[in-house]
Parts: C-alpha cells; sequence; structure tokens
C-alpha cells in the first residue's frame, strides 16, 4: 500500500483492487501516464495535476487511462466555459449559502451497505425568490468537490435521492433543457464521482415526463442507475435499507434536518445572514442560464413537448417501479 491508499480500509482497498483494478504497485506510473496526457490539451488550463487530485479520475474511470484523462480535461474545459459559475465558488457566496441551508445538497449521516454517501435533494425546498437553479448546481458542486476528498468515497460513490414530493408545476416550468444539459455536462461529464444510484421518490407526473425529454442525454450507464419509484417506497427500500433513511423515505430515522451539511461546510457562518439577500445576488436567473451554457441546444425551451404532456397519466408514478436494478 501507497502513501496515496493511507486513507483506505482493508475492505476498500480490496474493492478498489477488484472494482477499479487498482494497483499498489503500478499507482504512480498510473498517474504519470494520465499527467502525461496533459500535453496533449493546450488549449485547457490544468490547474492540479498532483498525484491525489489525477487519482481520484483514475478511480472515477476503473484505471483507464484514456478515460480518466478525458475526464480531467472535461472537468476544467467546463470550469473554463462556465466562468461565472466558479467565480465565487465558496459556500460563503450569498445564493450557494442559501441553497445549502435549504438543504441543496443534504447528505445523511450514515453510509449505504455498499459504504456509499447518501445525499439527498427536497426538491419543493427551492426558494426561487433567493437564488437560482445555477445556485443549487453550485452548491451540489461544491459539495462533491469538499466530499470527495474521501479516498473512501472516491472508490466506494454516492447515491443520490430526490423528493419531488409538492414540487409544483410552476417550479419545473424553470427546468427548461438547457438548464439540465448544464447540470448533466457538470455532474456525468466532468466530475469524479461515481454515482451508484439515483432515485425519484413521490415524483409528480410532469417530473417523469420531464425525465424522457433528458434521457437521450444520458450515458446509458447513467440510465441504469435512475430509479423512478413514485409513492412506492418500498421499491426504495429493496436498494437502501430503512434503518438508514429518515421518515420523509418511510425510514426508522428521525426528519432529516435542512441545515446538517450546511453547518459543516459554513461552521460558525452559518447564521451570519448579513450578506445573503436577493440584492446582493441580482443577476436574473434567465440571463446566468443564457451566459453559462456553453452548447445550445436545439430542443424547445418549453418543459416538455406538449404532445408529451398530453400522453401523460397524472397517476402514472403511482404505479411506477424502479426502471432498471443496478448493475
Amino acid at each position: 500500500m501507497t502513501h496515496l491508499q493511507a486513507g483506505l480500509t482493508p475492505e476498500t482497498l480490496e474493492k478498489a483492487r477488484l472494482e477499479l483494478n487498482e494497483n499498489p504497485d503500478t499507482l504512480h506510473q498510473d498517474i504519470q501516464e494520465v499527467r502525461d496526457m496533459v500535453i496533449t490539451r493546450p488549449d485547457i488550463g490544468f490547474l492540479r495535476t498532483d498525484d491525489a487530485f489525477i487519482l481520484r479520475f483514475l478511480r472515477a474511470r476503473k484505471f483507464q487511462h484514456f478515460e480518466a484523462f478525458r475526464l480531467l480535461a472535461q472537468y476544467f474545459e467546463y470550469r473554463q466555459q462556465n466562468l461565472d459559475m466558479f467565480k465565487s465558488f465558496k459556500a460563503t457566496d450569498p445564493g450557494i449559502k442559501q441553497a445549502l441551508k435549504d438543504g441543496f445538497p443534504g447528505g445523511l449521516a450514515n453510509l449505504d451497505h455498499y459504504g456509499r454517501k447518501i445525499l439527498v435533494l427536497f426538491a419543493a425546498n427551492w426558494d426561487q425568490s433567493r437564488y437560482t437553479l445555477v445556485d443549487i448546481l453550485r452548491a451540489i458542486l461544491l459539495s462533491l468537490e469538499a466530499m470527495i476528498e474521501d479516498p473512501e468515497l472516491q472508490v466506494n460513490g454516492f447515491v443520490l435521492i430526490i423528493d419531488w414530493s409538492n414540487f409544483t408545476f410552476k417550479q419545473a416550468s424553470k427546468l427548461t433543457p438547457s438548464m439540465l444539459r448544464l447540470a448533466i455536462e457538470g455532474l456525468q461529464d466532468s466530475f469524479p464521482a461515481r454515482f451508484g444510484g439515483i432515485h425519484f421518490v413521490n415524483q409528480p407526473w410532469y417530473i417523469h415526463a420531464l425525465y424522457t425529454v433528458i434521457r437521450p442525454f444520458l450515458k446509458e450507464k447513467t440510465r441504469k442507475r435512475i430509479f423512478l419509484h413514485g409513492n412506492n417506497l418500498n421499491s426504495l427500500h429493496q436498494l437502501i435499507h430503512p434503518e438508514i433513511l429518515p421518515s420523509e423515505f418511510g425510514g426508522m430515522l428521525p426528519p432529516y434536518d435542512m441545515g446538517t451539511w450546511a453547518r459543516t461546510l459554513l461552521d460558525h457562518e452559518y447564521d451570519d445572514d448579513s450578506e445573503c439577500n436577493v440584492d446582493s445576488y441580482n443577476t436574473p436567473a434567465k440571463d446566468i442560464e443564457k451566459d453559462l451554457s456553453p452548447k445550445s441546444m436545439k430542443r424547445s425551451q418549453s418543459v416538455v413537448d406538449p404532445g408529451v404532456l398530453k400522453r401523460m397519466d397524472k397517476n402514472e408514478e403511482e404505479n411506477m417501479q424502479p426502471l432498471l436494478s443496478l448493475d
């Protein structure tokens, strides 16, 4: 075991060897091979190329050198193409801070039975008057940056649960395809995190319709890990044990405290709202979205094709089962 693996338990070391092809005897050589590819992309500013940083990309791509480098390049390219997103990329930024305090994202105290961190989002908590969808995305990316420092999570990964209870059609109308494309590029294509499952619960019919719009932009591997449970929490419990879930998800633990993760990031500044007001973050959301989406989409900016909505049964989610089982 090298010093780069010092933070891993024996069980996770074995998992890294079997599932990710991680070999302590060739670890430094693997890292160097990725680092050597940096010169092939002079158009990108690689701001970090140290061993520990490159290692998380290798783990995210199961030590396939070229795929790890491509992810590394996309990580920095995404930041170059969306400079405004990362100008004030810190927990105390007014928009990020408000999103964090509303639980975007939240993080459960217990890991699942695979050692994965469980992130939770309660969609209806979004206060559109105080922060934008871009702020929510920034808060999620910032949180992942902090969490991915843990080598255990680099290997074991994450699970995401999104609760759509009380999420209104008016709120959903802000989920334009271009905004969702921006999120997909940032999370699926440009970040070295392993997502073992993305679970939708209590989703209204229009969220399922929206999923049909974004599905073509998702990789097959990602699609296999998305589950639409509707009101069927039993199917969620088959994959994530109720013993570690809060009561909102039919679990055995008390209701989730939305400020848990925000307090971890903000510490003593959690209760300082002196800078957090609407005027301090006054760029219109539509302008931010326009400026930050690097690749124009040919699809309509409406939420979904009206024809799709017309065909959707409003009660469909009540009978919905997980789409596919995990690999």
